[in-house]
């Protein structure tokens, strides 16, 4: 998979939760906090649920929590992918999840 180790390389997730409710977008933001944060070669790291207030025709609103994850390489996103944290992360809350889109990038 790792094809370009020169480029960084954007991970963003986007949870469809099977339940909306702020309490539970709220248990997925922690959750990603405390498993998906500080992996080697995490250059930035984001969660949160998505902003309600634009509507404009160009938003997406299919998704509850957006996170942004930007490695220094593909590889150190390749390792993360096979981390025991993301495992454990994907163990403990793919029970809520209605839908994941996810867009990766070299950038």
């Amino acid at each position: 998979m790792t094809s370009n180790n020169s480029k960084t390389f954007a991970h963003m997730v986007y949870f469809t939760l099977k339940e909306s409710s702020a309490a539970a977008q709220e248990t997925l933001v922690e959750s990603c906090k405390k498993y998906l944060n500080d992996h080697e070669g995490l250059q930035h790291f984001s969660v949160g649920s998505r902003a309600e207030a634009y509507q404009r025709p160009v938003n997406n609103t299919d998704f509850h929590v957006a996170l942004h994850l930007v490695f220094a390489t593909e590889a150190d996103h390749d390792r993360y992918q096979n981390s025991e944290r993301h495992q454990r992360f994907i163990n403990e809350n793919k029970e809520s999840w209605a839908q994941v889109q996810v867009f990766d990038a070299l950038a």
